[in-house]
């Protein structure tokens, strides 16, 4: 008997709450902030109307950098610091040098071209670059040629940009195969 009791008293309940469930509300509930939630907006690129003249987009705090990356600390004339400092963190692998050889066949070879001898696409419209197998390039060491790849150098600008800093070590990589290749070593040579 106490169990038929027990069900009749929740079957009521249940019966009360899905009926609330269903029902379509007429009024909106109360909100305590409503200009909190329905604030107007106003597109980042227009005039800001709290501050007549500035942009509703703000300038980040100086110093700010995104996360996860790491700012390049030298200057364009700090090359000898930066070549003193930096090391290819990249083994020279084949994984490494195909990776190197796309970003050389996309970005450098306009100019330096595909043995790395100067003659680039764009060659006759500005004065030749130096070719990367030349004994003066050869004696850079990677740092060296990262930093110039980074910063710019005469007429070349800086990439930095447009190719990150693992593809730059990757490209590097791929030049020394471009500089063993145009100065071969005895045992390079196979009899």
């Amino acid at each position: 008997m106490g169990s038929a009791r027990r069900r009749a008293g929740v079957l009521p309940a249940v019966l009360l709450l899905f009926a609330t469930g269903c029902s379509t509300k007429t009024q909106p509930t109360f909100e305590y902030m409503p200009d909190m939630s329905y604030g107007p907006r106003v597109p980042a690129q227009h005039e800001d109307p709290m501050r007549p003249g500035e942009p509703v987009m703000r300038m980040p705090v100086a110093g700010t950098v995104p996360r996860g990356f790491v700012p390049y600390r030298y200057a364009a004339v700090d090359s000898l610091l930066a070549q003193a400092e930096l090391e290819n963190p990249l083994p020279r692998s084949a994984e490494v040098l195909a990776r190197g050889q796309k970003i050389y066949l996309t970005y450098c070879v306009v100019c330096h071209g595909e043995k790395g001898d100067g003659q680039g696409y764009i060659v006759p419209k500005f004065p030749m670059p130096p070719a990367l197998y030349s004994d003066k390039v050869r004696g850079w060491n990677d740092a060296r040629i990262f930093h110039v790849i980074t910063r710019g150098q005469n007429l070349m600008p800086s990439y930095a940009s447009q190719i990150l800093p693992e593809d730059r070590w990757a490209a590097i990589h791929y030049v020394r195969v471009l500089q063993r290749a145009a100065h071969p070593q005895p045992q390079d040579v196979t009899p």
